[in-house]
């Protein structure tokens, strides 16, 4: 039987993991109604820390990391897929309770699948990845909620990385003044590139915060949290919205319930990992019309899948910039 490479983590009988490649076979594989030819991949904060072989994200053992995959239907038992199909996956425990796309195969449940949208290919749909597609999620929350250009500018915190690139490059395009938070000065050139209009040093925001402060924004998407967003929430014009989609500076939330019962501000959670289907489709439907594919491909680079592991730790740190594509084939 023939075999194909995957990177896998297990868990040893005293809890350490211990990352290692291995040649697997489809008989390996989890339960699913699927089976893919992986193509390509992508490299998120959460694969960062999966890959660091340190952190809580595997809940099973062994397991095959990698939230994001595309690739070709190999084999279908789903009414939905046929050989031959170009799909793409998101989320759904990838790498948590399911392996993932950093495997040569994948084995997964059709009705996580998503054919790939016309006008995006396999490499960037991984361009877009989680992080992309989280930035979608949040600029429909943002736009159902009611908040639009004409109510003043939208903050991007964590403007450099993956989710804010992406998101700095739709709203952008969708006609907001985009003001972009980033700990990198040297970026500025790289963020009003893709459409900010100002930058900002996250040092403005990342230190505890007032109850309320001044408002400078009616929306923002953060990816930051802990003080970064209680700081964003102060300073949210009255009525505005805020999406949260990620922690990097912390789980924590050390806010006031001040905008919220003063000024009537909006907090609109983001989940990308477990988003209902028709919400996953209004998403990569709008990402195929809202996103400049110059752009996506002007923040992204391309690495071959030997090289992942090297590249996930820079991530982790904060030293990477938009997206990379991991060419799994």
């Amino acid at each position: 039987m023939s075999t194909f490479k995957a990177l896998m983590i297990t868990k040893d009988d005293a809890g350490v993991q211990h990352l290692d490649w291995k040649q697997l076979t489809e008989a390996e594989l989890m339960e699913g109604d699927v089976v893919v030819r992986v193509t390509h991949s992508t490299i998120n904060y959460k694969d960062g820390l999966f890959l660091s072989a340190k952190s809580a994200i595997p809940r099973k053992s062994p397991m095959i990391g990698g939230i994001d995959l595309a690739g070709i239907v190999e084999s279908s038992s789903h009414a939905g897929f046929k050989a031959g199909d170009a799909v793409l996956l998101n989320g759904y425990g990838l790498s948590e309770t399911h392996y993932g796309g950093y495997s040569e195969k994948a084995r997964v449940k059709g009705d996580w699948l998503i054919k790939l949208p016309a006008g995006i290919d396999a490499h960037h749909a991984m361009a877009i990845g989680t992080a992309g597609y989280t930035a979608m999620l949040s600029v429909l929350a943002l736009e159902k909620h009611g908040v639009k250009p004409s109510d003043g500018p939208v903050l991007v915190t964590g403007a450099a990385g993956g989710v804010g690139s992406v998101a700095i490059a739709i709203l952008s395009k969708l006609g907001w003044h985009v003001i972009a938070s980033t700990g990198r000065p040297e970026e500025a050139d790289y963020l009003k590139s893709l459409g900010a209009s100002e930058i900002i040093d996250r040092k403005e925001l990342s230190e505890p915060a007032r109850p309320l402060g001044k408002e400078r924004w009616a929306a923002a998407v953060d990816s930051v949290g802990s003080h970064t967003l209680a700081n964003v929430l102060a300073m949210t014009k009255s009525h505005g919205a805020v999406a949260c989609c990620g922690l990097a500076q912390g789980m924590d939330l050390p806010a006031s319930v001040a905008p919220f019962i003063l000024r009537g501000i909006a907090l609109l959670g983001i989940d990308s990992v477990m988003c209902p289907m028709a919400h996953r489709l209004e998403a990569w439907k709008r990402l195929a019309t809202d996103l400049d594919l110059k752009k996506l491909d002007a923040m992204t680079r391309t690495i071959a899948f030997s090289d992942v592991i090297a590249e996930a730790a820079k991530i982790v740190k904060g030293g990477i910039r938009g997206r990379v594509v991991v060419n799994i084939a």
